[in-house]
């Protein structure tokens, strides 16, 4: 038997090609992958002893050769393939043990040039593995380290049958498949490209999905547009595995809190932030938005932008919650927080902006794209429509809410007061409703609070129903037909209204 191996992930391979040669197995290798076998002292030959000739091209040209190629792809079940490898002097290759230039970790470091990224293309590589995989009946084609242990176990056996060898081809094809997948979309300069592939690799299973009957797993996507890996960053510092509904509610977290400056903690529940303050004071920031709905918080995701301190986690350790996400914990924090054995305490770091790229959503027979929703830097400076100009702090709250209302589930409605989330409504089809809703929440303390809705009013009974409440701002995108009515009622009660021009829906 004769093998060869050309790997760029090194872990493992030494002792992998140990076993071979225990197996009296022929090696053969190229560049580095053959001195750190040599090195460890076993016995192995060039490849250019086995094509009788030399890489040339700076290693572009070695393994391109029919030596290497017809001993791969030769069917040992036809006689005259087997005679023209024989008259053309050429032996087969039974093992080939391949992967690929990590041309995603290469590109994505800050500072690469692309003349860089098209040398981290590999052309032999993928050339070999795609050869061996086509014909696995034959050839063990092994493309991942986790898979040396077991191949070598099976074939020391004399037990590696054709079902493991398709197993193998097809990983093998994976791999190659998400590896051009990389390179396609490094090389695209369209945002909506004819033809796109994802690749995606799996992190870890999950013990089911959003309900106990479904299955489920968490994959992270291999961007090379992206170097925010978002929850493929997250580390389980503490508590039980995490769950489905956990990793929505952690991306709803991360995406609620991008764009605030100052210590900022939200409460989700269902996605939805339901408590949301900022402060100079981490402890104070959690305690005001636990104070937005303390009821719903129970069994709730806590999320922090900054580190959690020992004061944060003393009064966050106050109420039952799932899970914790912060960028940090202090030591004495994660002690404390560890002790509840129930609890996930997560490190995840946390973005200063909103996502850039694409978000893929899955319906039935595809996906539907778009670019991330983003606060532009106008909606920051809305235009005020009503009489009365807000004032300064009622302006500080219009822009809290309508930051925080861009992370509810449409129609939503946000009531806000000193940069804390003091009720919401979520998720109704009538705007109306979720108004009463916030309302409800927050109770007497919506008089002198301001209102932040996702989308216009398309008649004036919502913002009625919250000026007699006593709320005194309202900020919106504006666009109704019915604008001139609902600017009407804001000056019969002296408030102020500005419109940002833009909608923030969140289906």
């Amino acid at each position: 038997m004769r093998a060869i191996l050309s790997v760029s992930d090194k872990a493992g391979v030494v002792d992998f090609a140990r076993g071979l040669r225990d197996l009296a197995v022929e090696l053969y290798s190229t560049g580095g992958t053959r001195k750190a076998i040599a090195d460890a002292g076993v016995d192995i030959h060039s490849i250019s002893e086995l094509t009788g000739f030399p890489e040339i091209l700076d290693g572009r040209v070695k393994t391109l050769h029919p030596a290497v190629h017809g001993g791969i792809l030769a069917r040992r079940d036809m006689s005259e393939h087997m005679a023209a490898i024989e008259e053309a002097g050429i032996g087969t290759i039974d093992v080939v043990v391949v992967n690929l230039y990590p041309f995603v970790q290469t590109v994505t470091k800050s500072g690469v040039t692309f003349e860089e990224a098209i040398e981290n293309i590999d052309i032999g590589g993928p050339t070999m593995i795609r050869a061996a995989a086509k014909n696995y009946d034959s050839v063990t084609v092994v493309v991942d380290p986790d898979d040396y242990g077991w191949v070598l176990q099976r074939l020391k056996e004399g037990s590696l049958d054709e079902a493991s060898r398709r197993r193998l081809a097809q990983k093998a094809y994976q791999h190659t498949a998400s590896y051009d997948t990389a390179i396609a979309r490094y090389l695209s300069d369209e945002l909506f490209p004819d033809h796109m592939t994802l690749a995606l690799e799996k992190a870890y299973g999950l013990r089911y999905g959003e309900n106990p009957r479904q299955q489920a797993c968490f994959y992270t996507i291999q961007d090379v547009k992206s170097k925010d890996n978002g929850l493929g960053d997250m580390t389980l510092l503490s508590g039980p595995e995490i769950s489905f509904n956990n990793l929505l509610d952690f991306d709803s977290a991360i995406t609620t809190l991008a764009g605030f400056a100052l210590p900022t903690v939200a409460v989700l529940k269902h996605t939805n932030p339901c408590g949301l303050a900022s402060r100079e004071s981490l402890r104070e920031a959690y305690t005001l938005a636990l104070s937005g709905d303390p009821v719903a918080a129970f069994g709730g995701v806590v999320a922090s932008n900054r580190p959690v301190d020992l004061p944060t986690a003393e009064e966050i350790n106050r109420t039952h919650y799932d899970a914790i996400l912060a960028p940090g914990f202090s030591e004495e924090a994660l002690a404390l927080l560890s002790q509840k054995k129930s609890l996930r305490v997560i490190k995840v770091p946390f973005p200063e902006t909103e996502q850039e790229g694409l978000e893929f959503r899955n319906v039935r027979g595809g996906f539907l794209v778009q670019t991330w929703d983003r606060i532009a830097t106008d909606e920051l400076f809305p235009t005020q429509v009503s009489k009365r100009q807000p004032t300064a702090g009622e302006l500080d709250d219009l822009l809290f809410g309508w930051r925080a209302v861009k992370a509810i589930k449409s129609n939503a409605i946000a009531l806000v007061k000193d940069s804390v989330l003091l009720g919401m409504g979520a998720g109704q089809p009538s705007r109306v409703e979720s108004v009463s809703i916030a309302l409800k929440k927050a109770g007497d303390k919506a008089a002198g609070a301001v209102l932040a809705s996702d989308a216009f009013f398309p008649f004036a009974d919502g913002p009625e129903l919250a000026l007699e409440a006593g709320v005194t701002a309202i900020i919106e995108p504006g666009g109704s037909v019915r604008d001139d009515e609902v600017i009407e009622a804001v000056d019969r009660h002296g408030a102020a209204m500005v419109f940002t021009g833009a909608r923030h829906f969140k289906h």
